[in-house]
């Protein structure tokens, strides 16, 4: 299956080689470009990509609220954010991740990189780069949130397995790495994801990152993954 990918970027240089970069992958086709954050909820809306490439700074409208416009839709669902960006700070990662992102790297990060990035996002993963991740505990870790009380709310009705599993999706591991922790089939471990995404009403990984630090998960996290 080709993966559709629509670009959001304020410059047209940076487009262009992205453009290259993704037509010339026998998986993907660029459907789009857009060059601030009103221009790609706009063309979102009308192309339906699997996949946005955004940049947090564009001009009348950022990437941030840009994500945001797109991911509370309900009509686009099934699209993507892969947010590409100089800015990898903690309030960005957070923010970017809050407002629906999928995916958070550097543009900094290697041509292959990016390609299996868009792949991840595309195939429902959620993905940060060492130095996002880095950001995001450090936030956390400093500033931990309350727990919104639906989501403290449904985690009763996790069980002790999904519950493992959280913990270990917030420490970033794939389906593969889980089922290795945990001595299961990747099926077992991705079947544990989905049904806590489910149960929590989680949009993707990402969002399930999220409920674990917002939820003051990270220390049964570390302790999760001292056990196995």
């Amino acid at each position: 299956m080709t993966i559709r990918v629509l670009l959001a970027d304020d410059q047209a240089l940076l487009r262009g080689t992205f453009k290259m970069l993704f037509d010339s992958a026998d998986d993907m086709e660029t459907v789009g470009e857009a060059a601030n954050g009103r221009e790609a909820a706009e063309l979102s809306g009308a192309l339906h990509p699997d996949v946005v490439l955004m940049d947090i700074r564009m001009p009348e409208m950022d990437g941030l609220a840009a994500t945001r416009l797109i991911s509370e839709s309900e009509d686009l669902a099934g699209v993507k954010i892969l947010i590409l960006t100089t800015f990898e700070d903690d309030e960005h990662v957070a923010e970017a991740l809050r407002a629906g992102a999928s995916g958070f790297l550097g543009k900094g990060v290697r041509p292959e990189v990016l390609l299996d990035a868009v792949r991840t996002v595309a195939a429902g993963e959620a993905l940060l780069s060492p130095v996002a991740t880095r950001a995001l505990i450090s936030r956390f870790l400093a500033q931990p949130e309350l727990c919104p009380a639906v989501v403290q709310e449904r985690l009763e009705y996790l069980t002790p397995r999904e519950r493992d599993v959280m913990c270990l999706v917030a420490l970033g591991l794939s389906n593969d790495e889980i089922a290795e922790r945990l001595f299961v089939s990747p099926l077992t471990a991705k079947t544990h994801v989905n049904r806590a995404m489910t149960k929590l009403v989680a949009r993707d990984r990402a969002q399930l990152v999220v409920m674990a630090y917002q939820c003051g998960l990270v220390s049964l996290a570390a302790e999760t993954r001292s056990r196995w």
